[in-house]
């Protein structure tokens, strides 16, 4: 789903049990991963709930790398913060990953404020696992 489109979904829903019922259908969107992909080295640590993040390196049609994202985890709303996420930063080059700040974003969207700490650990380390991808990667 394009991040435009969940955001105004999200400005749509007043009440926050939607915005909640809204993410776990976002977290239904994802692709499912191959089993292959839930290895240790995908696991993103620091969450409470178990997420893993899948990258892959491809070029676009001018030859620029882009880094694609998928994901999952085993807590629905999480899978939902997870689809989340790969809106915002899959399928863009390195340096657009490193120079989008997601906390804007997720302010909006009253995330920060309405996540338990633990969520919001989890969120902000997902957003750390796809900068450090997104670092690592050649320029």
């Amino acid at each position: 789903m394009q991040l435009d489109e969940i955001i105004s979904n999200f400005d749509y829903l007043e009440e926050w049990e939607d915005r909640y019922r809204y993410l776990i259908e976002l977290g239904r969107t994802l692709e499912v991963l191959p089993e292959g992909a839930y290895t240790e080295e995908n696991k993103v640590r620091g969450c409470a709930s178990q997420v893993w993040l899948e990258t892959k390196r491809v070029k676009d049609a001018d030859g620029k790398l882009i880094l694609l994202f998928r994901g999952d985890s085993d807590a629905h709303i999480v899978r939902g913060l997870v689809a989340l996420v790969l809106a915002l930063y899959s399928d863009h080059t390195p340096a657009e990953i490193l120079a989008t700040d997601a906390m804007p974003l997720f302010e909006k969207l009253g995330l920060a404020a309405h996540l338990t700490p633990q969520r919001a650990n989890g969120l902000r380390a997902m957003v750390d696992r796809i900068k450090s991808e997104a670092q690592a990667s050649p320029s």
